[in-house]
């Protein structure tokens, strides 16, 4: 099984994971995409609430700022928040094409272009998610090529995004995760270890980084480096990495270790790893109840 195929503990596959928790990037709602972390207050971007509950309220206010922008082409807020109701309404093409209007009339204004990035990425995500259920469908040479320019341009646009952001406040290290993130799923395994290196040291987010950067260190066959790297996601003791990050970062050892013939190093890593796993099966129960 490739590094790209890891499971969890209890054989489910790791894409169910934020990449916080060991997982890698997965298709997630439009509105969860890079605002975990958002960089601007939505409210002082103008960002109004939408009623999803009553669609018919949410078409009126649409039509009614669709035809209010006509009259009024320099109104910021009525640009913010009909961007929002086309998310909302799963028009992330028409949320784009009207906040990129608004960024030419606002070049300066954070919130705007926060909000593109945002229509760009549901955009991007969206047009996987309907080739995937296409592909799931349809088993040709056309639509594998299909999925894998999607797979390519998600990639692709959550590279774009988090270096923009990255370049107006570098002070969001959070999406240095995110990128290598990104950089992993587009093989670009040596961009996304240098792009870790800034986060290595940070306690919040060292044992995400330390997986990642074992991953890709796997991805470039590079095993002794990917094994150091590993150890420190799942054994550290100054700081103590999430159990599903354990997990996964012993999974992997065990599967590097074998590889390599190392009986007793793979020994310790599978008592290790069987701890653990119950460790976080127990913890799972306990939440269950």
């Amino acid at each position: 099984m490739s590094d790209k195929e890891s499971t969890t503990a209890d054989g489910q596959s790791s894409e169910g994971l934020p990449p916080m928790e060991g997982g890698r990037w997965r298709p997630v709602k439009p509105e969860e995409l890079l605002r975990r972390h958002p960089a601007v207050d939505p409210d002082e971007a103008g960002d109004r609430a939408v009623d999803e509950s009553n669609p018919k309220v949410t078409l009126e206010r649409r039509q009614t700022l669709e035809h209010h922008l006509k009259q009024s082409p320099t109104d910021l807020e009525a640009y913010l928040e009909l961007g929002r109701i086309y998310r909302v309404e799963n028009r992330p093409a028409d949320s784009r094409r009207i906040l990129r209007q608004a960024a030419d009339i606002f070049p300066d204004e954070e919130g705007v272009r926060w909000e593109l990035e945002e229509a760009m990425l549901a955009r991007s995500l969206q047009q996987l998610r309907e080739v995937t259920e296409l592909a799931a469908r349809l088993d040709t040479v056309e639509t594998e090529h299909e999925l894998q320019r999607c797979n390519a341009d998600w990639a692709a646009r959550r590279i774009e995004v988090c270096r923009a952001r990255l370049e107006r406040n570098p002070l969001l290290h959070h999406l240095r995760v995110s990128l290598a993130e990104a950089m992993y799923d587009a093989d670009e395994f040596s961009d996304a270890i240098a792009e870790l290196d800034d986060v290595l040291e940070m306690d919040e987010l060292s044992p995400a980084a330390y997986l990642l950067r074992g991953r890709c260190l796997l991805q470039s066959g590079n095993d002794i480096d990917a094994m150091v790297a590993l150890r420190a996601a799942a054994m550290r003791r100054a700081v103590v990495a999430p159990l599903p990050i354990r997990v996964l970062a012993l999974r992997l050892l065990c599967e590097v270790a074998e590889r390599l013939g190392v009986q007793q190093t793979l020994l310790q890593y599978q008592q290790q790893l069987q701890h653990t796993e119950q460790e976080l099966a127990n913890l799972r129960a306990s939440k269950s109840h």
